[in-house]
């Protein structure tokens, strides 16, 4: 698996949906302007908490349409997170997998080593044609118990 070097800045979803030419309504903006910053796998609930920051009439509704037409346009991706509901992450650009705390339920984006030589033979595909891999890596975040050993 390869990633992008550190260096190069990749572009946010807000200039991705506009080179598309997605109409960019107060509603949407509102929403697309939630996914900012590293690691960002929010709830449907924690965007409509923090898009009503910037604009406080937006509906649940709203937020749960623009997250699905994020989705099938492939601009966003929707990981599920063990039993909890649904995270959404912008992270669409770069290959790379999740790792997640089964306490509280952190998820961080992670590319590790090695992970390009997954595959499967023939005989373990049973006819499917590939289209994607989700991996998740569980444990317990610092904070939670885990402890951190140094490679």
């Amino acid at each position: 698996m390869t990633s992008a070097p550190a260096h190069i800045e990749l572009p946010d979803l807000a200039l991705r949906v506009r080179r598309r030419g997605w109409r960019m309504s107060a509603q949407r903006r509102a929403v697309v302007d939630v996914f900012t910053g590293e690691h960002v796998h929010l709830t449907a609930d924690e965007i409509l908490l923090q898009a009503r920051q910037d604009l406080p009439e937006i509906s649940r509704a709203t937020v749960y349409n623009t997250l699905a037409d994020l989705v099938e346009m492939g601009e966003l991706l929707a990981v599920s997170a063990g039993d909890g509901p649904k995270r959404y992450d912008p992270n669409v650009t770069r290959p790379h997998h999740h790792l997640m705390c089964t306490r509280c339920g952190e998820l961080k984006d992670v590319v590790p080593d090695g992970l390009e030589a997954l595959n499967l033979s023939a005989a373990e595909l049973h006819g499917y044609r590939l289209v994607g891999v989700d991996i998740t890596f569980r444990g317990l975040c610092a904070d939670c118990g885990g402890t951190v050993h140094d490679a």
